[in-house]
């Protein structure tokens, strides 16, 4: 299948853009290109194939959500940029 000139001007119109000579020639070039292969895809045989809303399958990444023991105080503030009698120290937020 291909695309006009013509109607990439009018869908351009339709939707407010301007265009100039260059694009017009590029998108109707483009278009064209994603039209024929649409056209491939149509000619494939799907017959008794499942639709599906991904290509492969997805399985849950994380690992099961289990309690453990806590970092005491020390722990919790040995990478902290800036602390003070056993606190964070952070910017100041409200003025």
């Amino acid at each position: 299948m291909k695309i006009t000139r013509d109607e990439v001007l009018h869908v351009a119109n339709l939707a407010r853009l301007e265009m100039d000579d260059a694009s017009v020639d590029r998108f109707s070039e483009q278009i064209s290109t994603i039209l024929e292969y649409m056209d491939t895809l149509n000619q494939v045989d799907t017959e008794g194939i499942r639709p599906t809303s991904h290509a492969i399958a997805l399985t849950n990444a994380f690992r099961e959500d289990e309690p453990t023991g806590h970092l005491d105080r020390e722990a919790a503030l040995a990478n902290a940029p800036e602390k003070e009698d056993g606190t964070f120290i952070v910017p100041k937020i409200v003025g």
